[in-house]
């Protein structure tokens, strides 16, 4: 039996250059799933994301699902991108064991807590405080290299990682410390400062965009407070639910979330196709 793509829809052309197309998965001919392929968002057209991927009940466990997960590669190697990646939920083990096998390495995953009502307390010492606009300008710089950097190490050129750290940052603080439902802040200690924090307030939860302690300060547990410090300021916006993302490879800070309470809600995998 052959398992192959057939398009559903003529390839879409986004007004960014992004390109998306959906397939029926078939079977000799006959419909057995769907696929939707598209470039990523965030990575730009490089990089193609398999957006969904499903094989109907009857003909799962039949390596359906792989046939067309290595399809949907040819495709994006048609459209001239060098990467490929997926999401796949923490509960789908299967899945995750699959796209694994496949020579899909973990870039990131998204973490969750759910948080009380009572606010938790800093460690004696400790506060939190707004940024000023000096700090501002100096922590943008800083933060946007880092930024940069990390999507070089996780194989994006140099080009295209500046000009992503660019775009990601006017998108999200187009007003600077003025945008609505951002909030940057300092962390001190003792009056001196040890460490930022930028928490984002959505609809019915809040992100954490980053959290770093000031290289002088690290190795303290100033980065347990700023999380608590972002704990606090989600219970006081409202919000009972707390997310980040955590880059694969961070030991650290993946044992310093987990210690807190936070667990894996979704894995995000990409393969190289060049």
């Amino acid at each position: 039996m052959t398992t192959t793509l057939r398009p559903t829809e003529p390839l879409q052309h986004g007004a960014d250059g992004a390109l998306s197309r959906r397939f029926q998965v078939c079977v000799n001919s006959r419909p057995v799933g769907t696929l939707h392929l598209g470039t990523s968002k965030n990575l730009g057209p490089g990089v193609a994301r398999i957006v969904d991927l499903r094989i109907e009940e009857p003909d799962r466990r039949r390596g359906r699902g792989t046939v067309a997960a290595l399809a949907a590669e040819e495709v994006a190697r048609g459209w001239g991108c060098g990467q490929i990646e997926l999401g796949v939920p923490a509960a789908a083990g299967p899945v995750l064991r699959l796209v694994q096998a496949l020579g899909y390495v973990p870039r990131s995953r998204g973490m969750e807590k759910r948080l009380g009502d009572i606010p938790p307390a800093l460690p004696p010492g400790s506060r939190g405080r707004a940024m000023t606009e000096a700090e501002y300008e100096k922590w943008l710089a800083h933060e946007s290299e880092a930024y940069t950097r990390t999507w070089i190490e996780r194989g994006l050129a140099p080009a295209e990682a500046h000009e992503k750290s660019r775009r990601d940052h006017e998108r999200l603080l187009p007003r600077g410390l003025a945008t609505e439902d951002m909030r940057v802040s300092i962390l001190e200690h003792e009056g001196t400062r040890v460490g930022t924090l930028w928490v984002a307030f959505r609809e019915d939860s809040a992100w954490v965009y980053d959290v770093e302690a000031d290289a002088a300060h690290r190795g303290q547990g100033h980065g347990r407070t700023l999380m608590l410090l972002a704990e606090d300021q989600t219970i006081a916006a409202g919000r009972r639910v707390l997310g980040l993302n955590v880059f694969a490879g961070n030991a650290p800070a993946e044992r310093l979330y987990e210690s807190l309470g936070y667990a894996t809600v979704r894995y995000v995998l990409y393969k190289n196709l060049i």
